[in-house]
Formats: structure tokens, C-alpha cells, sequence
């Protein structure tokens, strides 16, 4: 899985939001570690394991 492109269309509000299966949560957290605007990149967690990220909102 190509993170590293789905991180930049996240940033860029390219995609709306991106779900994470439990099961590649340690692989996609190392990536976004790794990304340099990963401060424009918010999660969310859910039931079950799964995790939504999406663009952060500005409060400006």
C-alpha cells in the first residue's frame, strides 16, 4: 500500500477521509510519523480497531 500518496491526498483534501483496518494500523502510523504535514492529518478512532483520518480543520 502506497501510505505516502494517500498521506498527501489527505493533506491536500484531495480525499475526504482514509479508514485504517486494525491490522495495518502499525504500518500506517509509521508512515504518518514519517510524513512532513502530518499535522494537517487528524484520526479517529472507532469501535472494533478501525481508524479515520481525514484533513485537519483549521480553527482560523
Amino acid at each position: 500500500m502506497d501510505y505516502q500518496k494517500i498521506l498527501e491526498q489527505l493533506a491536500e483534501g484531495e480525499l475526504d477521509q482514509y479508514e485504517v483496518a486494525p491490522q495495518d494500523a502499525f504500518d500506517f502510523q509509521a508512515a504518518l510519523r514519517a510524513f512532513g504535514k502530518r499535522q494537517n492529518i487528524t484520526g479517529r478512532a472507532l469501535r472494533g480497531g478501525k481508524i479515520i483520518y481525514s484533513q485537519s480543520k483549521s480553527e482560523n
